[in-house]
């Protein structure tokens, strides 16, 4: 999500961290790159150069303060490159806010929510997630309406995402749109149903004839929302046509669809700030599930590489129990867990969404990571085939999994004897790792990410040795990418740098040996 603009935030912040002082030259060679950042990611020329000058001055004319002080009335350090950051936060809370999730209901009879926008836009499938999030999340009594009657699928498919999500879908044949809408109206408030969602079929913003159609759908239906769906992919585009639509319509809210497809998403900084319509929602992948209020704070801090702390909670909380995760994590952090403790957090993540997603909201993983690494959710699927594959015993203990047993575990779940030998590994290591992580102590040791990075200091400091083989494993887990940049090594560098390490620690204790044997002599 958003990779391009996170790359040129993320680059300019490392570069300012740390520093002193920040000279305006600094300041001038960080916004440029910040510009390229933002053209690169399809947002608005306009847009980004009015952003761009309330940074400067902001950051030109403010007094930074070297030292603040916390509810503890400890002092804490702050550089002027942290000033830079926060103002940059501020500004693109700013730009794409404030938040306005809220839709607007009638107070008497259905409230309509009519959905517009370009074709291919992802209109039917965010209708089915909007009207999912009423009813799990809101409590109300949705209602879909097939009015796209020129897709030869659409209807079909509403009536798909209807039967998945128990929600009723009004369609008939041979009634324009115009007229189905108006009697699902009348239906919805004879049977009780208080919101009616409208799927009307996508057209362009030139298209007189077809714009004449919504035009009358609108007029006919009274709806309090008018959601424009928004396809982040398209850009510059999406944002001169939701002008038009709103000029025409007057559009309450946006739904931007696809984030999780496009590296640049800069109808997301833009749309805002062109037309004056808050965004609403957000959309990615295609579960029922993936619809998420909007949270200009949230994205910004993505954008900067920050993660998502709120976000990554309320994803926490919709899947798990608290007091439970609280004693199961607790345990964790001892090093006090097996296998079955395990597959059950891997199951939890699975049900957070997909991993990509997950890994971005948590902070500072983006720095540990290298650039354009990428997260491999069928690598899950695999793990929890070799446990499966496990006895009871084997889970609760996984010391007793010798070679006969890794062979009887590889031939059940359908793995090579190496898999399964690698994934014993890293589970070694993982039970290491959040030993040390719970030995993070004081304010930043509660923060979620910060334990993370201590910990692996920790582990760096004490020069803990990595089997290649489960630095390997955790490449794989990542797509493939190359993971040494985590400093999981004792030189902190590459698997390669660690083999050479262990070649020479080896030769060098050969040769020693040599030598007393020839004193002995």
């Amino acid at each position: 999500m958003l990779d391009t603009l996170t790359n040129g935030f993320r680059d300019v912040r490392l570069k300012l961290q740390g520093q002193a002082r920040i000279t305006e030259d600094d300041i001038s060679e960080a916004v440029r790159a910040i510009r390229v950042s933002l053209l690169e990611a399809d947002v608005d020329y306009q847009v980004a150069n009015g952003f761009l000058s309330r940074v400067t001055e902001k950051a030109l004319g403010e007094i930074v303060q070297v030292k603040a002080k916390t509810k503890s009335r400890e002092p804490v350090k702050v550089t002027p490159g942290d000033h830079f950051v926060r103002i940059c936060n501020e500004e693109l809370c700013q730009l794409m806010g404030p938040v306005d999730a809220e839709l607007e209901y009638s107070n008497k009879g259905p409230t309509a929510v009519m959905m517009v926008g370009l074709q291919g836009s992802g209109k039917t499938t965010t209708t089915g997630k909007l009207a999912r999030f009423l009813k799990e999340v809101k409590g109300k009594k949705p209602m879909l309406v097939a009015a796209d009657t020129y897709r030869p699928a659409a209807v079909e498919q509403l009536m798909v995402l209807g039967r998945q999500l128990d929600i009723p879908v009004f369609s008939l044949k041979g009634l324009s749109p115009p007229d189905l809408c108006e009697m699902a109206m009348t239906q919805a408030a004879s049977v009780g149903r208080d919101v009616v969602i409208l799927d009307t079929a996508g057209r362009l913003a030139i298209d007189d004839e077809m714009m004449a159609e919504l035009d009358a759908i609108h007029a006919r239906t009274q709806p309090r929302n008018v959601l424009f769906v928004c396809d982040a992919m398209i850009g510059q585009d999406a944002v001169r046509t939701a002008r038009s639509f709103h000029e025409r319509l007057s559009l309450s809210g946006f739904v931007l669809t696809k984030l999780d497809g496009d590296a640049r998403g800069g109808a997301a900084l833009s749309i805002k700030e062109v037309t004056g319509v808050p965004i609403k929602f957000i959309g990615m992948g295609e579960e029922l599930d993936r619809l998420e209020e909007f949270r200009p704070e949230g994205v910004a801090s993505r954008i900067l590489g920050m993660g998502d702390v709120v976000g990554l909670m309320k994803d926490f909380e919709e899947v798990v129990d608290a007091e439970k995760a609280e004693a199961d994590a607790e345990k964790m952090l001892k090093g006090d867990f097996n296998f079955d403790d395990f597959l059950e957090q891997m199951r939890t993540i699975q049900k957070m969404g997909p991993l990509q997603e997950v890994f971005e909201k948590m902070p500072m993983v983006g720095d540990m990571l290298p650039k354009g690494t990428k997260f491999d959710d069928r690598e899950l699927v695999r793990i929890e085939a070799i446990c499966n594959s496990m006895t009871r015993t084997e889970r609760r203990n996984p010391d007793v999994i010798g070679d006969g047993r890794i062979q009887r575990i590889a031939r059940g779940s359908g793995r090579t004897r190496k898999d399964v030998k690698e994934l014993l590994e890293r589970f070694k290591m993982a039970r290491v790792m959040m030993k040390e992580m719970g030995k993070a102590t004081g304010l930043l040791g509660r923060v979620p990410g910060l334990r993370q990075a201590q910990g692996l200091a920790r582990l760096r400091r004490q020069g803990l040795n990595i089997n290649p083989a489960m630095l390997q494993g955790l490449q794989e887990m990542a797509g493939g990418q190359n993971l040494g940049a985590l400093g999981l090594g004792a030189g902190a560098g590459s698997g390669k740098r660690s083999v050479d390490l262990a070649k020479k620690k080896a030769q060098r204790k050969k040769a020693r040996k040599a030598r007393k044997k020839n004193r002995r002599r």
